[in-house]
């Protein structure tokens, strides 16, 4: 199963043709055009199958040498973007190459998101020997392109096809690597308030897509037919939504493996061997400590909502110690992480590997020990033992 899509983001100063550059790309008119400089205020996505790869999500983002009012929170937004990015496209112009693009470089480079530079308007006027020393100090591609007559675009879609990492796009099992064809495998789904009208939430399709494809057979039930399916049948696993970890627990005889979507989830994101490690951090928590909480996605708060309301509150009720809780939703940047005793991500299903890790690299890096959903509740029922040591052996 393959849900995976790149991001590539386009970056550069105002007026450089970038969004002329993803029209020429996609051979699509999705980004507004025009001589004025600054059209593009925002970052604006497209998506498109690129040959080779698959999809691909292109991200126009506003000029780097934005000086109006508003310039600062645009170049902002715009820098933003690279945690969030596999791949990029640094467009110029005219050999101009001064400090807006060194630092676009110099960023990239840090993330380590490999990259392109684009002379785009070669029509006009072409890359010289200045620019091209320019470039090559950053060891990266030079591709001399026009919007107008057509050069370089094919160029620039085989070396991104080139540079971008296969693991950006590469097919990867969740837990096809943890059972054999015909094995019986149990999925504990709640069909609660929290589920979507008249279908499954991504991990549980994901998964029973994964299950399939190894040839495996997936039985999926609520937790009330749990007691009566064992009664019934012997599962070779039992995966189980976090929020009811301690019923399935109790209805799951110990011989059999038991663990969660969140965990494999957070097992197949990376960052797993950090968050087996930073879990326990939770009986380690004083009166006081301020949690931050990071949900991938944005949806609607329920009054039960997982990661505002019920994890919150069974930690609470197992630390027994008065904590404060902080969310940050989507990729929205993370706050200044000082004041923060511990981090806890949720499965990010929605997002790419890339993006989650640049999220937790920054907490690993201000030393905060970091716990995922699944795992933290897991923890507070006693059961985190039980339900990664299927990965850990």
């Amino acid at each position: 199963m393959n849900t995976k899509r790149i991001f590539i983001g386009i970056f550069g100063r105002k007026n450089k043709g970038k969004s002329s550059l993803i029209n020429a790309i996609t051979r699509q008119d999705i980004a507004i055009v025009s001589p004025t400089p600054g059209t593009t205020t925002d970052p604006v996505k497209k998506t498109m199958e690129l040959f080779g790869i698959g999809p691909a999500v292109f991200i126009d983002t506003a000029g780097v040498d934005d000086y109006s009012e508003l310039g600062p929170q645009r170049v902002k937004k715009t820098m933003d973007t690279i945690p969030t990015i596999d791949v990029a496209i640094v467009v110029l112009s005219h050999n101009e190459f001064a400090d807006e693009e060194k630092n676009i470089c110099t960023q990239l480079i840090a993330h380590n998101i490999p990259f392109l530079c684009v002379h785009n308007k070669s029509d006009i006027c072409t890359a010289n020997a200045d620019l091209i020393q320019a470039v090559n100090a950053y060891n990266v591609p030079l591709i001399q392109a026009s919007t107008i007559n057509g050069t370089g675009i094919d160029d620039i879609i085989n070396t991104l096809v080139k540079i971008t990492p296969p693991s950006a796009y590469q097919k990867r099992t969740l837990i096809g690597d943890k059972i054999h064809p015909n094995d019986l495998i149990v999925l504990v789904m709640p069909q609660d308030e929290e589920a979507p009208e008249g279908r499954l939430i991504l991990p549980q399709v994901q998964l029973i897509r994964d299950i399939i494809d190894n040839h495996a057979v997936a039985v999926c039930l609520q937790p009330e037919e749990l007691p009566h399916y064992m009664a019934h049948h012997r599962p070779h696993m039992v995966i189980t939504d976090s929020q009811v970890f301690h019923e399935v627990n109790k209805v799951v005889p110990a011989h059999i493996p038991l663990t969660g979507f969140s965990i494999i989830l957070a097992r197949a994101k990376g960052n797993f061997e950090h968050y087996i490690a930073g879990t326990p951090h939770l009986s380690q928590l004083q009166n006081g400590d301020k949690i931050l909480l990071l949900e991938s996605c944005s949806h609607p708060t329920h009054c039960e909502d997982i990661g505002r309301v019920k994890l919150p509150k069974l930690i609470q009720k197992f630390t027994g110690k008065k904590l404060q809780f902080d969310m940050v939703s989507a990729l929205n940047p993370l706050p200044d992480l000082t004041p923060y005793a511990m981090a806890i991500q949720c499965g990010a299903c929605m997002v790419t590997d890339k993006q989650v890790s640049q999220r937790i690299k920054s907490i690993i890096n201000a030393n905060i020990p970091v716990s995922n959903y699944g795992m933290s509740i897991a923890y507070a029922n006693n059961i985190f033992n039980r339900a990664v040591e299927i990965f850990v052996k």
